[in-house]
């Protein structure tokens, strides 16, 4: 049997400090097996999920979402659907951000003194509103 992580090492290892430990461990997304005193011990695979969870969250899975791949029984594969619908869903705000960050350069770097008498910024204008509504 592999030696168990105490939930220091774990947070030393994973950069996750003790109380998102337990703040996870209470949304069922790690278990500790053991304890050490009132010290919490983990299983040696615990920081590998950890960073699991911070990729899913980086990538913006809720951790509800998150919990839901990760208390399958017996399975950690990730559903490929939810993945792609997750990169669609970045790509498409990616998009909105690079249209935004256009605008915000385009209305500092614009001539007219009124922006609302520049034709661009009109464009821009109903660009983002398209962006904002869909």
């Amino acid at each position: 049997m592999e030696k168990l992580l105490d939930i220091a090492e774990v947070s030393d290892q994973s950069g996750v400090s003790a109380s998102g430990l337990r703040y996870y461990e209470k949304k069922k997304l790690i278990g500790s097996v053991a304890r050490n005193g009132l010290r919490r011990q983990y299983e040696p695979d615990v920081p590998q999920q950890l960073a699991l969870i911070s990729l899913a969250k980086s990538a913006g899975f809720t951790l509800d979402e998150i919990g839901s791949v990760l208390n399958r029984p017996g399975t950690t594969v990730i559903p490929r659907a939810a993945l792609i619908d997750k990169a669609s869903n970045l790509e498409d705000q990616a998009k909105r951000l690079v249209n935004f960050a256009d605008m915000l350069r385009h209305v500092a770097n614009c001539s007219y003194d009124d922006h609302f008498e520049c034709s661009r910024f009109q464009k821009l204008l109903k660009v983002a509103t398209r962006v904002t509504t869909n």
